[in-house]
């Protein structure tokens, strides 16, 4: 397939990838799905991981978009630094697929940058062409979403893909649910239409800590994307990191009594879902009170200023 001119340029020679027979492309795409910035961690972690193995910068460069063609500047205005009395280090946004490489040296894709704003069909196009190129066996993606769930049970996953013989796991919705759409949900069903393999993974996100780092999160998608894209992740750093914020999120509770009940409201609520699930009752069979994500947003505005900001307090997270 030629892609449309001008949106995607791809490097003609890369002899290592045309000797591999079996290709990942993982795709995460900044802007929409990502709740507790777990995928932004999950694709950053990716990186750094081909950075530590290889003793250098991160992977090549291997297709690049025209930001411009897809980005509303006015919509997101990317940082730059005035110095004094002149402007510099525009920080341009990059849309681009590397070349990484995993634990045991398997190379694969990582198509990364900010969601396009617009041109979406183009775009998945534009991708098509890359995944064409280069042979690519499949396409796993990673996001995230807020939920009214808990943090002390496990980190619940949504499985999705274009057929259904490439499900790792079983989804814990039932019927229809009618969403807000985005360039990577679309990617994935026109992939599909071409008889492109396409998968992802959508972690649920607490509510009050949607809007902070969650490595635990992280955790989960890059356990799931490992599993499916058939790659081999040394997972310790950021297993490390989600222990560490899991430390601190436990500190806080014992010292707050009104947030620990929030949370434990939350936890009454995931308890009986999931024993309406095993009994074969539906999901709305529980009659416990679920908090309004007001009520947990006036709970939490003390936690996450506690987390993210300086507290003098000898201990304090």
């Amino acid at each position: 397939m030629t892609p449309e001119p001008r949106l995607v340029h791809i490097v003609d020679d890369v002899p290592e990838l045309d000797e591999t027979s079996d290709l990942t492309m993982v795709a995460v795409l900044d802007g929409f799905l990502d709740a507790g910035n777990a995928a932004a961690i999950a694709s950053r972690f990716l990186v750094q991981l081909t950075e530590g193995r290889e003793g250098k910068g991160a992977g090549p460069v291997v297709a690049t978009f025209d930001v411009d063609q897809f980005h509303d500047y006015r919509a997101r205005r990317p940082a730059m630094s005035f110095v004094r009395d002149h402007y510099e280090a525009y920080d341009a946004p990059r849309l681009v697929v590397r070349l990484l490489h995993d634990s045991g040296g398997t190379p694969y894709l990582l198509l990364q940058g900010p969601e396009p704003d617009n041109r979406w069909e183009a775009f998945a196009r534009a991708v098509r062409a890359v995944v064409e190129r280069f042979g690519v066996t499949r396409v796993v993606s990673m996001g995230s979403v807020p939920m009214a769930v808990p943090h002390t049970r496990p980190v619940a996953i949504t499985h999705h893909a274009s057929r259904p013989e490439l499900l790792t796991g079983e989804s814990p919705w039932r019927g229809e649910l009618r969403i807000p759409s985005s360039a990577q949900s679309l990617l994935e069903v026109r992939l599909g239409e071409w008889d492109h393999d396409a998968l992802g993974f959508v972690a649920h996100i607490p509510h009050y800590l949607a809007q902070m780092d969650y490595p635990r999160a992280a955790l989960a998608l890059l356990e799931n994307v490992e599993r499916a894209g058939r790659l081999t992740l040394d997972l310790s750093d950021v297993r490390s990191e989600a222990d560490e914020r899991e430390d601190e999120i436990a500190r806080y509770l014992s010292a707050n009594e009104e947030v620990a009940e929030v949370v434990d409201a939350l936890e009454r609520q995931y308890d009986s879902f999931e024993l309406a699930e095993e009994s074969g009752n539906s999901l709305l069979a529980a009659d416990e009170p679920l908090p309004t994500g007001e009520e947990i947003g006036q709970q939490f505005e003390q936690f996450l200023a506690g987390l993210e900001g300086p507290d003098d307090q000898p201990g304090a997270p």
